[in-house]
């Protein structure tokens, strides 16, 4: 195994010349890299940092995070915050005790001492901060890291959050992984017989995936047909945009898997063509019917009564929150309604007058949290209807609810009657 190269520049951070917060933050960087035989460090244009909730983390976690503010520890790079759990400034309006409040601020403030910027959203994508194709990043949230990867054609593997701040305070993360070309080729043939035709289609989707595969490179020969268009402006969204946003969180949530390509449509596999398919022989999964998917994350099929709709996971983009507001116009709801997003994108929204139309149906557009890190079973939760696959997976043993799994109309009619059906 090829010994780790290091810069003067980093061979400096490590021996301590920065201070002992770089240091400790060089140290992870050089363990990881030594741990996968990276041969050296590659600069990232950005980082994304989860484990943020203080539901996650806890009181070990928030020392842990006070301990390397003290030691001078800043980010050299864009660094972003996965969501937390609950809205800064409105906990109190949606029955956070204090707690479990001021805690979770304290966590935000270490984080953002350190030089983070508090986006506190899983689509860090959505927002102005997109990253371009090739850039090398040190993401953590599985979720956004796929999207990234396949969707944008940038390059990071799945970093865990002390790997992922280390890499902000360092600028560098190890190449390794989907750094390198090699890896970045397909493992595994998809090919979907089954029609897929919306949201929750391309999420049970990406469960069987997640599911077949748990690691590898799927290619999909195929699934393009089924897709409309990739919009020029990834941060509105757009029926492509969310199908490949679930469909990839699936894939991540039920497996473990944080690179796909689609022949002739997303980046890498539209411009490589068949240099980046997988050998003739390799695995092939063939998809025939999205019924199995659906009989596991739509569990609960004695659950009619509906507590909460939760709608954004991962969180939701323009072009969804313009769709909920239209189908809610004039109409009011009976169950509590979510629609989780980044606070960047509400704003962008309230602009256009799209978040006060779903706020005057008696809904809710809650920014930096989700309800799958909220505390939702102590805000009296039991049952809860999404159209997310990553929230039908999570949210049954992250917050101790039943869950409904369907199109995003059935949980709107869900959230204007209380009743799945």
């Amino acid at each position: 195994m090829a010994e780790l190269r290091l810069t003067p520049e980093e061979e400096a951070m490590l021996r301590g010349e920065e201070g002992p917060g770089v240091q400790k933050a060089m140290e992870i960087v050089v363990a990881l890299g030594r741990i996968y035989g990276a041969a050296d460090l590659v600069p990232v244009a950005s980082v994304q940092i989860a484990g943020v909730s203080y539901k996650n983390l806890g009181d070990a976690g928030l020392e842990f995070l006070r301990e390397w503010a003290k030691q001078g520890a800043h980010a050299r790079v864009p660094t972003m915050l996965n969501p937390m759990g609950m809205e800064a400034d409105r906990w109190q309006e949606m029955g956070i005790a204090p707690d479990f409040a001021r805690p979770q601020l304290e966590v935000v403030r270490a984080f953002t001492q350190m030089g983070a910027i508090p986006t506190l959203s899983c689509t860090p994508y959505l927002l102005a901060y997109a990253p371009r194709r090739g850039d090398h990043l040190a993401w953590a949230e599985s979720s956004a890291v796929i999207f990234a990867n396949s969707v944008l054609g940038a390059r990071s593997n799945r970093e865990g959050g002390p790997s992922a701040l280390a890499a902000a305070i360092v600028g560098r993360t190890a190449r390794y992984g989907l750094h390198l070309d090699a890896n970045r080729r397909g493992t595994h043939w998809v090919e979907v017989r089954a029609p897929v035709r919306d949201v929750p289609d391309f999420g049970a989707l990406g469960y069987l995936v997640g599911k077949a595969i748990s690691a590898g490179v799927p290619y999909f020969p195929d699934l393009a047909a089924q897709l409309p268009p990739l919009p020029t402006d990834v941060t509105l969204g757009g029926e492509a945009g969310d199908r490949l946003k679930t469909m990839g969180a699936a894939m991540a949530a039920y497996g473990n898997i944080a690179l796909y390509h689609l022949a002739g449509y997303t980046p890498e596999a539209r411009d490589a063509g068949a240099d980046l398919a997988p050998p003739p022989d390799a695995p092939r999964l063939v998809i025939d019917s999205l019924e199995a998917a659906y009989a596991v994350m739509d569990r609960d099929t004695d659950v009619t009564r509906i507590d909460l709709v939760s709608i954004g996971c991962p969180h939701a983009s323009y072009h969804e929150l313009a769709q909920i507001a239209d189908y809610l116009d004039g109409k009011r709801v009976k169950a509590q309604l979510w629609v989780t997003t980044a606070r960047l994108t509400r704003e962008r929204a309230a602009a256009a007058g799209i978040v006060q139309r779903i706020e005057a149906a008696g809904g809710y557009v809650v920014a930096d949290t989700c309800t799958v890190v909220a505390p939702i079973q102590s805000l009296g939760v039991r049952t809860m209807a999404t159209n997310a696959a990553k929230t039908a997976c999570y949210a049954p043993s992250h917050s101790r609810v039943a869950v409904r799994y369907g199109s995003l109309e059935r949980c709107l009619e869900a959230a204007l009657t209380g009743e799945w059906k």
